[in-house]
């Protein structure tokens, strides 16, 4: 009976680990991350390549360790960003605090180590054993920024929301730069066009949206934020110069894809362009509306939950170019 109780102690401790410990690396957005590399791989190269015949670099195995180190960096950064950000949290979202409540500092500072060394090392590993260059180079300077941004840059004007916003947008950048051989020696120029500008397109929605994302969480945050000294974009402009910011992003980033949908009107792809706009465009200018009315860290907190679900939606939209070639 004792040994029961024991068991079942041990196995309670071990699970409440572990919940925290997927708490702590973000698992929806390191889900969300390989999903995004995933659809981008199968809707948007595969099919040109196959279409022209191309020999893809990233496939089967190749893809699964672009991909892994991909996750695995992002869980080191964000297991380094609540590290350093502990104090804020406890301002901002106490009820959500993992880092030294459940998780020793000790051990976050070891599985950031532990993370970003699995990472870069599989970068190191496909340069080596494949026709992929700089990976483990790039690989490095994630995690050089990510570490950066979350000891000192996070909390200064404007940087630290274009960092986050760039490596969101690398997160697809990074497979096209993976076949830089085809990009660089293939013959078919036109099948290589077409990748590159749709990882434009894709990567450029990416990082917009990132940033509007980024400045919203930003207003959400202010108090916390304001008590430890950091000069985010809320703070040093206030909030309605911080909103004007947001609400030109958001022009641009709706125009952008009314234009993108206009050229969807002359190739007849009829069931994008209503996905995109009841499922895209849509929300976006409800956020519009809804922007000049937030006032509460509980109204930019709704905000910033749609502007992260348009993100969603927005990414899934790559299944139509595999649906349309």
């Amino acid at each position: 009976m004792l040994y029961l109780l024991y068991f079942e102690n041990k196995t309670n401790s071990f699970l409440k680990l572990f919940t925290a410990f997927l708490r702590l690396i973000r698992w929806p957005n390191l889900l969300f991350i390989a999903l995004t590399q995933f659809l981008f791989v199968y809707c948007i190269i595969m099919p040109v390549y196959e279409k022209y015949g191309i020999t893809p670099e990233i496939f089967r195995w190749k893809f699964i360790l672009l991909c892994l180190s991909s996750v695995l960096i992002a869980a080191a950064g964000n297991i380094i960003n609540d590290y350093f950000d502990l104090n804020i949290d406890l301002v901002n979202k106490p009820d959500k605090i993992v880092v030294d409540k459940i998780i020793h500092r000790r051990w976050t500072i070891a599985w950031h180590l532990i993370l970003s060394f699995i990472g870069i090392a599989i970068g190191f590993y496909l340069d080596v054993t494949t026709r992929i260059f700089l990976l483990g180079l790039s690989n490095t300077i994630c995690v050089i920024l990510l570490f950066v941004y979350s000891i000192s840059l996070k909390g200064k004007f404007l940087i630290g929301n274009i960092i986050i916003s760039a490596l969101t947008a690398w997160v697809i950048l990074v497979v096209t730069w993976c076949e830089n051989y085809n990009i660089i020696n293939s013959r078919n120029s036109v099948g290589i066009n077409k990748v590159l500008r749709e990882t434009f397109l894709f990567a450029g929605f990416a990082f917009i949206i990132s940033l509007i994302r980024e400045v919203a969480k930003d207003m959400e945050d202010i108090e916390g934020d304001r008590k430890y000294g950091c000069k985010t974009m809320p703070i040093v402009w206030g909030i309605n110069a911080t909103k004007v910011f947001v609400a030109v992003w958001l022009t641009v980033l709706i125009a952008i894809l009314v234009i993108v949908q206009l050229y969807a009107v002359h190739l007849q792809w009829w069931l994008s362009i209503v996905y995109s706009v009841l499922l895209i465009i849509s929300p976006l200018v409800w956020i519009f509306r809804r922007l000049y009315t937030a006032s509460t860290s509980a109204d930019f907190h709704s905000l910033s939950s749609l502007i992260k679900l348009v993100m969603f939606t927005g990414i899934l939209s790559m299944f139509f170019f595999r649906f349309y070639r």
